[in-house]
């Protein structure tokens, strides 16, 4: 299972401006600690996760240091996968920045797609649920 988020903030750094305006934009931290914090009960339904973003490897290594993640976090700066997929993306202050979506695959195969995402801080919760009834 991947999860795509736009940009996960560093304290006393100011994020872009406007960025609280942004349809979907705020929560990626939540989106995250709440994948953090429901890993065990994902990975016990057979499925692994990864955090998906166009920040660099260096930023990501920071992200998930700081936030304590349990899984890793993959960067696509240079869009190849997000391109290859035409995962949906939107731009501020000249980013382009990944939109709010998780993808559960087996075997390379997608099998659903989670977008748009609201609340992001729950939804790992509408992730845990889906894959209850399809191991049911």
């Amino acid at each position: 299972m991947l999860y795509a988020y736009p940009l996960t903030g560093r304290p006393g750094v100011p994020l872009p401006s406007g960025w609280d305006e942004i349809p979907g934009a705020r929560g990626c931290t939540p989106q995250s600690c709440a994948f953090r914090d429901n890993y065990t009960e994902i990975r016990q339904l057979g499925v692994e996760v990864f955090g998906l973003s166009t920040q660099p490897t260096d930023y990501q290594r920071e992200v998930r240091k700081r936030l304590h993640l349990t899984f890793d976090l993959l960067s696509d700066e240079a869009f190849t996968f997000t391109d290859a997929l035409s995962l949906p993306t939107f731009t501020a202050a000249s980013m382009r920045l990944l939109r709010r979506v998780t993808i559960v695959s087996d075997s390379g195969v997608i099998e659903r797609v989670f977008y748009p995402i609201f609340p992001p801080d729950r939804h790992p919760a509408d992730v845990v649920s889906y894959l209850n009834t399809r191991n049911a």
